[in-house]
C-alpha cells in the first residue's frame, strides 16, 4: 500500500509491505500538492430522546452496533418466529435480525437509516 506521509512540511510516498508486521519497503519524495485548510469543527447534534418502551413483550435487540437498512415489520402485524424484522448493517456486511418469538409486533423503535447501539431494543413482540 502506498501512503503519502508528511513531516516537517515535506511530504513523502511511503510503499508499506503488508504482513504480520508492516514493514517500509521504499520512501520518495511526494509531488507536492496543496494542502486543502481543514473545515472547523462542527458540533454535534445532540442525541435523540431514547424511545419509550411501552407495555410487555419479548424485546427485539440489535446484537451489534451499525444502522438499519430495511424495516420489515410494522406495528400490529403477526410474525412468526424465525422472520427477518430488519436488516442491519454492520462491518459492511447485512445481518438479518430475526424474531425470537411468534406474536403480534407491538412496537417498532427503530426507522429505516438510524444508527443503532449493542443491545439497543428495535422492536417489541407481545
Amino acid at each position: 500500500m502506498k501512503y503519502i506521509v508528511t513531516l516537517n512540511g515535506k511530504n513523502y510516498e511511503v510503499d508499506v509491505t503488508e504482513t504480520e508486521e508492516a514493514i517500509v519497503t521504499n520512501i520518495t519524495d511526494a509531488v507536492s500538492a496543496p494542502v486543502a485548510p481543514v473545515p472547523a469543527p462542527v458540533a454535534a447534534p445532540s442525541a435523540p430522546a431514547a424511545p419509550v418502551i411501552a407495555g410487555n413483550g419479548t424485546q427485539i435487540k440489535s446484537p451489534m452496533p451499525g444502522a438499519i437498512l430495511k424495516v420489515n415489520a410494522s406495528q400490529g402485524q403477526k410474525v412468526n418466529e424465525g422472520d427477518v424484522l430488519f436488516i442491519l448493517e454492520a462491518m459492511k456486511m447485512e445481518n438479518e435480525i430475526v424474531a425470537s418469538v411468534s406474536g403480534t409486533v407491538s412496537q417498532i423503535l427503530v426507522t429505516k437509516g438510524q444508527t443503532v447501539e449493542t443491545d439497543a431494543v428495535l422492536a417489541v413482540i407481545g
